[in-house]
């Protein structure tokens, strides 16, 4: 239509300061059915900034850079969520008299999967220094969400491979070790499938985000 204005499902801010792979057109989903949630997850993360201290403090996935996270969702109603759930199976039998119907229940069929951030139908995860295979929770706890109706899409945000620059000149490289989660434990894993039909945006950290850091 002439005259009408196209707004990209990934803001160019984003396109900017982090690595972006969009798997099962997460983005336009986010755009087009959760587009209050999406908005808010894209002002949080333009205005999210690191420092080369944050870099430097111990704490893994406890550290400094998880809880700015936190600070920038949590005021807009974004909590950890776990799901638990039983799985109710009918069965009809076909007999000579008729069917009977007859249930059965598996229990824990959905055995206390969590996400960190969850709100109305939106999923976010962080990833910053934990082994890789936590990457295998997080893809099988956004599976299980979507699969069970809660969510309509996840953004897994983690390291992307630009920062090893950084970390090598900071003397840390050994701390971000080829086998924590960072971009490149994640794509094969998203390529593989591991997530099932959940849409996730994924985000990666790069340098830009480093207030005091200069290339």
């Amino acid at each position: 239509m002439l005259g009408s204005y196209h707004i990209p499902p990934i803001p160019e801010a984003l396109h900017d300061l982090y690595e972006v792979h969009n798997f099962r057109h997460a983005a336009e989903v986010l755009q087009t059915t959760c587009s209050d949630e999406y908005a808010e997850i894209c002002r949080a993360l333009t205005k999210f900034r690191i420092t080369k201290d944050d870099i430097l403090a111990p704490g893994g996935n406890e550290s400094r850079i998880p809880k700015n996270v936190a600070s920038l969702l949590r005021p807009d109603g974004w909590y950890e969520t776990r799901v638990r759930g039983d799985l109710v199976v009918k069965i009809d039998t076909h007999g000579e008299e008729g069917i009977e119907r007859t249930e059965h229940c598996i229990e824990d069929f959905l055995d206390g999967h969590k996400i960190d951030f969850v709100k109305n139908r939106v999923a976010f995860d962080l990833e910053w220094n934990s082994k890789d295979q936590t990457f295998d929770r997080d893809l099988y706890a956004f599976r299980a969400f979507h699969e069970a109706g809660i969510i309509s899409a996840a953004i897994l945000l983690t390291r992307s491979a630009s920062l090893n620059p950084v970390f090598k000149q900071l003397g840390i490289m050994s701390k971000y070790g080829a086998s924590t989660t960072w971009m490149g434990k994640l794509l094969y894993r998203l390529r593989a499938g591991r997530h099932g039909g959940c849409p996730v945006l994924v985000l990666g950290i790069t340098p830009k985000l480093i207030e005091d850091w200069q290339e």
